[in-house]
């Protein structure tokens, strides 16, 4: 631009200077000028050319400055009557409206219109139209923040059309801990459709977008993109803290998440996975979508207002998680925090894709940062689960030799576990190689070259850490096992948690993890306590009924039969009293094994009665073969019974 105090040439000048630029050329076309010549007419040519120019800026006259002048007194006036109605302007009708946004239009060609010309005396009028364009802008921002604050659509998340986690998970905490068989099969998956674009829902009435769109145009056009930028980020950020509070998700600080008992803690979380999904699959989806129908003029500005606006949530979102990682790794928090894990590693491309820019990275960065740290949760809690099992200690043996609640909450966890086997198998690879459990090296877990290396066994980092805490519980049991005074009683308990172990994989998803040889391995393992047991009930008294190598029964003396029979008598009612109190749970289970002691016991005490039925009276033999058979049927019900006394005749 020109001096502007520069003066404008008169009509004198004009033609002295215009007569000038003609004698320079003509002498410029000489080609025999000296090189002093030739330079005093390029200074002089120089000269002559900025003095043009200078005429040529300053072409605006009295008449022009009057007409921008009277224009804006327009506007001002216009401005100013408006800025005293305390009503909304948009709330008054489209035309309002239109001619309020006309007229802040006008305000800013105006002051851009005067920014063009340097001239000392229109200072002040160039400070007016700054005024009334300040004003203008200040009274849109307001009206901006208003239509974005009333015609907010109401969030309703119970509409959304994928599953809610709450609903469908049960309590697992409950379940592995009272072995409640009614849960054992699996645990309900959701499934959300990875198609963002059908979860977008209007936040903002669409009737209104146009308007906002218009007033943003403006004030970016204006130079108060920033001011508009920060008024959107405002009321959004505000409407991102209702939505989590809709979604019934706290502002709960590190300390307040540590504090919370367990079953608080659980229903909070099992919230938060619910939360999660809605809140960036359908409200960050129509957030982000909003802000590009405003501000897609304006290139990345829509990415920094949405980051801006809804950092604060997402972190809020994050903290929480961050906090539960920090707490104890119990046992049952394994399975809450594999559903925390999940949600979030699944959202992941989601938020990639929401804050894909610079102002987005922090988001990005601690998400991945807390997923790391569920992931470290996940294998913590997996390993005190493991050294939990180790580490159950009893002081008073199983009442019965039923099935042990340990080996139900091992069983019935591992048979949820299995539901994250994808996930399980990623976290737990890098384990492969080494012992993946700490116990002191008495109780170590007996090594079987059939659990790792059999033809149908699952080798994934699954399989051998599912195989080694079943081998932990294994060797937990045996310890059990020894508290039993009675060593049938012994055999009785390994024989039904073995058989427990070996039918819940096998019919379960689990025999897919375990395999068949581990499967037959412990179905001979509780056949062997099975045998077992019944030599070291049976042996001694069936020795009773032998002839101990004498085939000539008349050479049996009454008394001795006498005694036999009182022996075997009083053997098979302590057996009876006994072991009526015993429990086999499983119902296929102890009628095998009835069925196979009464094959023995019944033939044998038929053989001995029938071969010296002749050499003793009929008072003697208390029981019929059918009697004993009978009382066999009475064993192993948990409810301890006494002989009935049978006259015999």
């Amino acid at each position: 631009m020109g001096d502007c105090n520069s003066v404008t040439p008169d009509l004198e000048e004009q033609n002295l200077i215009a007569a000038a630029e003609h004698l320079v050329r003509a002498l410029g076309s000489k080609k025999n000028l000296t090189d002093d010549a030739k330079k005093i007419l390029a200074d002089l040519g120089s000269q002559l050319s900025t003095i043009t120019t200078i005429s040529q800026q300053i072409d605006i006259d009295e008449e022009g400055i009057s007409d921008i002048e009277a224009r804006l007194n327009v506007v001002q006036e216009k401005i100013m009557n408006w800025d005293t109605d305390q009503s909304m302007i948009w709330d008054l009708g489209p035309e309002e409206a239109t001619e309020y946004l006309n007229a802040a239009d006008e305000a800013r060609r105006l002051a851009e219109k005067l920014e063009t010309l340097c001239l000392d005396e229109q200072k002040e009028l160039l400070r007016r139209a700054h005024d009334v364009l300040q004003m203008a802008m200040a009274r849109l921002e307001e009206e901006f923040k208003h239509i974005l604050a009333e015609h907010r659509q109401p969030f309703e998340p119970q509409h959304v059309s994928f599953r809610s986690s709450e609903d469908d998970i049960a309590d697992v905490g409950s379940v592995i801990s009272h072995g409640d068989d009614s849960f054992e099969d699996s645990v309900p998956r959701d499934s959300v459709s990875r198609t963002s674009e059908e979860f977008i829902i209007d936040l903002v009435n669409p009737d209104v977008i146009p308007d906002l769109r218009g007033i943003a145009n403006l004030m970016f056009c204006s130079g108060y993109d920033h001011e508009c930028s920060q008024a959107y980020i405002s009321v959004r950020r505000d409407a991102l803290d209702e939505c989590l509070f809709i979604l019934e998700m706290e502002k709960l600080c590190i300390e307040d998440v540590l504090k919370l008992e367990w079953g608080s803690l659980n229903s909070k979380i099992k919230r938060w996975v619910r939360a999660m999904k809605i809140f960036v699959r359908v409200y960050l989806a129509s957030e982000k979508w909003l802000g590009e129908q405003i501000f897609g003029d304006h290139g990345t500005v829509n990415l920094v207002c949405f980051a801006e606006a809804s950092k604060a949530s997402m972190l809020q979102l994050l903290n929480f998680a961050e906090a539960v990682t920090i707490g104890p790794h119990k046992p049952e928090k394994l399975f809450p925090i594999l559903d925390m894990y999940e949600v979030l590693a699944e959202l992941l491309p989601d938020i990639d894709s929401l804050y894909s820019d610079d102002a987005g990275s922090r988001v990005r960065a601690d998400c991945r940062e807390v997923l790391r740290r569920l992931g470290d949760s996940v294998r913590a809690a997996f390993l005190d689960f493991q050294n939990a099992i180790a580490a159950n200690t009893s002081t008073n043996a199983f009442a019965g030799g039923g099935i042990h609640h340990l080996t139900k909450y091992v069983m019935n966890y591992l048979n949820l576990l299995k539901e994250y086997r994808e996930t399980l198998n990623s976290l737990l690879k890098d384990c492969d190689g080494v012992e993946p459990f700490s116990i002191s090296p008495d109780r170590s877990p007996r090594k079987e070259v059939d659990d790792r290396s059999g033809s149908t066994n699952d080798a994934s980092p699954v399989a051998l850490h599912f195989r080694s805490v079943a081998s932990i519980l294994e060797c937990n049991l045996d310890e059990k096992a020894k508290l039993y005074k009675d060593t049938s009683l012994q055999h009785i308990f390994l024989m039904n948690n073995i058989h427990y172990m070996a039918q819940k994989v096998k019919n379960s998803e689990l025999r897919l993890i375990f395999g068949d040889d581990w499967i037959r391995k412990r179905n001979w393992k509780f056949q062997q306590h099975e045998l077992n047991y019944e030599r070291a009930t049976w042996s001694s008294i069936l020795a009773l009924l032998k002839d101990e190598g004498n085939s000539n029964a008349n050479s049996v003396s009454k008394t001795l039969l006498k005694e036999r029979f009182r022996s075997f008598y009083l053997a098979f009612e302590d057996v009876y009293r006994t072991q009526t109190s015993w429990l086999i749970p499983d119902i296929q289970l102890r009628e095998d094994l009835q069925i196979s002691t009464s094959l023995k016991v019944i033939q044998a005490y038929r053989t001995f009665v029938g071969r010296h039925t002749n050499h003793i009276s009929d008072k003697h033999i208390k029981y019929s073969a059918d009697d004993l058979q009978n009382f066999l049927l009475d064993l192993f019900e948990g409810s301890q019974k006494s002989m009935p006394n049978l006259h015999r005749r």
